[in-house]
């Protein structure tokens, strides 16, 4: 597709009908993939051609990614979005992009120039947990990773997220030029915060003056972000190609729900995305906690126990009536208690997320959101878990969530089919089971790895016994057996 072809698309097709050569780059957004171009350039398109905004995106890849990237410098920067329902859709076509650049192609310089570019007044980031370079039980930067320590041996040819950031900052800074935000839009609790602590901390190793500059000049602002957005498969290329008219290489669809709550705490301007559809607060962590817990947990509950007992999306898990009993129950008695969220109808959220969950249209797989556990279990489950040792309160649906992930990473489902394991501790996943006998060996060794579990749960006996508890009724019942165990 390119924007000669608009002729050729469906009549229903939202194309863009604002100039796009008005349109200014002054965010630089690194991670394009589905995600982002669903969520935050949907927001910025919108406000374009109802608005009359001129932020414009510069789109650009540190690490994969590079068909996308290629696929869109093709197609006049343009790439469409089709929000899929049961039985309906629509589709629009995102023209705000002004530039594309992928590391390993252009080379980093043309990367560290973009974000010198003086325009530049945000840098947003959607790169999954994993690209920050942190220890997710903590949140601190992780000076062990190898994308760090090659930052810290070469930090003007910077690999990790934090360093190429951390390197356009000086940069900017040497040149007189105005500090940016960095605006994280990845699943993580408090993601402002987090950013912050990998590019000061990282700072702090090679030049402490400048640390202390980035804390006085740089804004972190933390956001919330909902949308679900599978990962593309041929089977979704064929069927947008048939509603577009049209081949999209980039194009991605998502469900129609959209929300985005954001810190107000910009140092340089910002688009009204509030015009669009976003939320501008002043404290974005119980919104963070709400999604997180209630979506995001049930998301990874369902994807460890739905994957290890055959089904292959979620909205195939929506048809067994004890996963749903289980997933309602693990969020309305499980995590909504845990949550500081005031106002918010919390019953009739999990009701509108089970439906989402129901939308057969989007093949959102299991697998996918299996991915990454390590990353995910702390802000998803195990903080929730820490609340409910605190308060003496019971979390059975919590801990199997936590027993299912042990079970997933074994590498078996309950077909006896190889699973394959995609997790940035993978080696040291599959080293732990591969060195541990199965049963309560097994979760023994597992709860060792700190990364994860840090030092206070694998400490603590009721957490143990627990997830044993749940670990050991999956091996013995597997997942029906344990569910309508568990739902009584």
């Amino acid at each position: 597709m390119s924007i000669n072809e608009f002729s050729t698309l469906k009549p229903q097709v939202v194309v863009p009908r604002y100039d796009r050569s008005q349109l200014k780059t002054r965010i630089a957004h690194i991670g394009f993939g589905a995600f982002h171009r669903a969520h935050q350039a949907v927001c910025a398109d919108r406000l374009a051609a109802e608005q009359g905004s001129d932020w414009g995106y510069c789109e650009i890849n540190l690490i994969g990614g590079e068909q996308q990237i290629e696929a869109i410098r093709q197609q006049d920067l343009l790439w469409s979005v089709s929000e899929m329902a049961d039985a309906d859709w629509c589709c629009r076509v995102i023209g705000v992009a002004t530039a594309a650049l992928h590391a390993e192609i252009d080379g980093i310089e043309a990367v560290l120039e973009a974000l010198s570019a003086p325009d530049i007044a945000i840098v947003s980031i959607t790169v999954t947990e994993k690209g920050y370079c942190h220890h997710p039980a903590t949140g601190q930067l992780n000076t062990e990773h190898p994308l760090i320590c090659h930052d810290l041996a070469s930090p003007t040819e910077p690999r990790s997220l934090p360093g190429v950031i951390l390197a356009a900052i000086k940069r900017r800074r040497e040149r007189h030029l105005p500090a940016f935000s960095v605006m994280s839009c990845d699943n993580m609790p408090e993601n402002g915060h987090v950013t912050r602590n990998v590019i000061v901390q990282l700072a702090e190793q090679q030049d402490v003056e400048l640390a202390r500059w980035i804390e006085q000049h740089v804004t972190f602002p933390s956001t919330m972000v909902d949308r679900i957005v599978p990962a593309m498969t041929p089977e979704t290329q064929e069927t947008l190609q048939g509603l577009l008219g049209v081949s999209d290489p980039a194009g991605v669809a998502c469900e129609p729900f959209f929300q985005w709550v954001i810190e107000d705490h910009f140092v340089n301007g910002r688009p009204a995305w509030e015009k669009a559809g976003a939320e501008l607060v002043q404290d974005v962590l119980p919104f963070e906690e709400m999604k997180l817990r209630m979506l995001n947990g049930s998301h990874s509950f369902l994807a460890y126990l739905g994957y290890l007992a055959g089904y292959q999306h979620i909205s195939d898990c929506m048809q067994d009536p004890e996963l749903v009993t289980a997933a309602q129950h693990l969020m309305l008695c499980e995590q909504a208690p845990t949550l500081r969220t005031q106002g918010v109808d919390l019953a009739a959220y999990a009701q509108a997320l089970l439906a989402r969950y129901r939308n057969r249209a989007l093949k959102h797989r299991t697998w996918q959101i299996a991915m990454d556990g390590s990353q995910k279990l702390p802000q998803r489950m195990l903080d929730s878990i820490r609340w409910h040792l605190a308060h003496g309160s019971r979390f059975d649906a919590l801990a199997l969530g936590v027993a299912g992930w042990m079970r997933y990473v074994g590498g078996v489902d309950e077909q006896g089919q190889a699973i394959e394991i995609s997790d940035p501790l993978k080696d040291t996943i599959a080293e732990t089971v591969r060195n541990s006998v199965e049963g309560e060996s097994r979760v023994a060794a597992l709860l060792a790895l700190k990364a994860i579990f840090g030092e206070d749960l694998p400490a603590n006996p009721v957490f143990v016994a627990a997830v044993t508890r749940c670990y050991l009724s999956l091996l013995t019942k597997g997942v029906k057996g344990t569910l309508s165990a568990m739902n009584g």
